[in-house]
C-alpha cells in the first residue's frame, strides 16, 4: 500500500511543477508582450486575449502593429526555440547517457556557422544566390548545420552501426575544423560582414515575423513526434544498450531517430535565430534533477524549461538596454554559465 501511495504522490508532484511551469510560461509571455521600448498596458491585453477580442477600439492603430506584428511572433519564436533545444538537449543526453552533452555537439551550431558566414562573405560574389532573397542565410545555415551532423554521423558508423564513442570524437574533431574555416573565412570578411556574422553568431529572435513562426512549426512538428515517440526507449538506454536490446528496444535504429530529429529542429532553429548556448546543455541537466531519468517528464519538461529560459531572456534583451536591443545568446550565456559553474561545484562536492 505504501509503495503505491508513494508513486501516487511523486505523479502528483511532477504534474505540480509541469502544471507551475506552464503557469510561469503564460506569465512571462504576457509581460514580454505589454514590456518594451513602446509600452502596451496590461489590462487592454487582458481584454484583447481574454476578453472581446473583435473590438477594434481596444488597441490603437499603433499598439495594434506591435503588439501582432512585432512581439507576439518574437514571443512565440523565443518560446519555440528555447524549447525545441531544451528537447533536443534532453534527447542527446539520454542517448549519450551523459548529462554534460549538448546539441553543438554533434556539429549543428559549428555547421550552420560555418555555412552563415560563407554565405555572408561570399554570397555577393554568387548572383545565384540573389534568387533565395531574405532567406538566403537561415537556408544556408540550415543546410549547413544538417551537413556537418551527416559527417559527424558517417565517421561513427561502421557496419550499419554508430558508435557512441566515435561519434563525439567526430563531433570534436568537425567542430575544430568548421571553427578554423569560419576563422578562415572572416580573414577575408570587409567591416560589414564582419560585424553581420558577429551579430548572427550571439544569437538574435528580432528579426521574427509570422512567416519564420510558421517555417519553425512546420520543420519541427515532425522531427519532434519521431523523438517524443522515443522516450520509453531512452528510458530504457539510460541502463545501458545491451539492456535495451534485451528489452526489445532497436538501439540503431532510436540513434538514427534521435540524430536526425536532433539536427532538424536544431539546424532549423539555428537557422531563424543564430547560435544561442546553453539552452540545450543547461536545461535539461535542471530537469533531470528535478524529475530523475524519466524522459516522459524530462522531455516535456525541458520543453517548458528551455521556453522559459529563452523568453526571459528575450525580454531582458529587450528592456535592459532599451530602445537599443542585447543579443539574446549573451543574457542565456551570462543566466546559463553561472548555474552550470554551480551545478559543476556541487558534482565535485558530492564526489568528496
Amino acid at each position: 500500500m505504501m509503495p503505491k501511495l508513494l508513486i501516487s504522490n511523486k505523479i502528483a508532484h511532477h504534474r505540480l511543477a509541469l502544471g507551475s511551469m506552464a503557469i510561469l510560461l503564460l506569465t512571462l509571455g504576457l509581460l514580454s508582450l505589454t514590456l518594451g521600448a513602446f509600452p502596451i498596458p496590461f489590462s487592454k491585453l487582458v481584454q484583447v486575449f481574454f476578453g472581446d477580442w473583435m473590438v477594434e477600439d481596444q488597441l490603437n492603430v499603433q499598439e495594434r502593429s506591435v503588439l501582432f506584428q512585432i512581439r507576439l511572433p518574437r514571443l512565440l519564436l523565443a518560446m519555440l526555440v528555447g524549447g525545441v533545444l531544451g528537447i533536443a538537449g534532453a534527447a542527446l543526453q539520454g542517448l549519450f547517457r551523459n548529462p554534460l552533452v549538448e546539441p553543438g555537439l554533434i556539429g549543428v551550431s559549428s555547421g550552420s556557422a560555418l555555412f552563415a558566414v560563407i554565405y555572408i562573405v561570399f554570397g555577393s560574389y554568387w548572383p545565384v544566390l540573389a534568387m533565395l532573397g531574405k532567406i538566403g542565410l537561415a537556408f544556408f545555415a540550415f543546410m549547413g548545420g544538417l551537413a556537418n551532423t551527416y559527417l559527424v554521423y558517417r565517421l561513427s558508423s561502421k557496419a550499419g552501426k554508430t558508435d557512441i564513442s566515435l561519434l563525439i570524437l567526430a563531433g570534436v574533431a568537425l567542430n575544430a575544423l568548421a571553427g578554423a574555416l569560419i576563422g578562415l573565412s572572416l580573414f577575408y570578411a570587409d567591416d560589414a560582414a564582419l560585424r553581420n556574422f558577429t551579430f548572427w553568431s550571439l544569437g538574435d529572435v528580432g528579426g521574427a515575423n509570422w512567416e519564420k513562426v510558421m517555417l519553425l512549426l512546420g520543420f519541427s512538428f515532425l522531427p519532434l513526434g519521431l523523438i517524443i515517440g522515443q522516450v520509453r526507449a531512452l528510458n530504457a538506454l539510460a541502463i545501458g544498450e545491451s539492456e535495451a536490446f534485451h528489452m526489445g528496444v532497436d538501439v540503431q535504429r532510436t540513434k538514427l531517430i534521435v540524430l536526425i530529429g536532433s539536427a532538424l529542429i536544431v539546424g532549423t532553429a539555428v537557422a531563424f535565430t543564430g547560435t544561442i548556448g546553453f539552452v540545450g546543455l543547461v536545461v535539461p541537466h535542471l530537469l533531470r534533477i528535478l524529475f530523475g531519468a524519466d524522459h516522459r517528464l524530462v522531455i516535456p519538461g525541458s520543453f517548458l524549461a528551455g521556453a522559459i529560459l529563452l523568453t526571459l531572456a528575450d525580454l531582458l534583451a529587450r528592456t535592459i538596454v532599451a530602445p537599443a536591443e542585447m543579443p539574446i545568446g549573451i543574457i542565456t550565456a551570462i543566466l546559463g554559465a553561472p548555474f552550470f559553474i554551480w551545478l559543476l561545484i556541487n558534482v565535485k562536492d558530492l564526489r568528496t
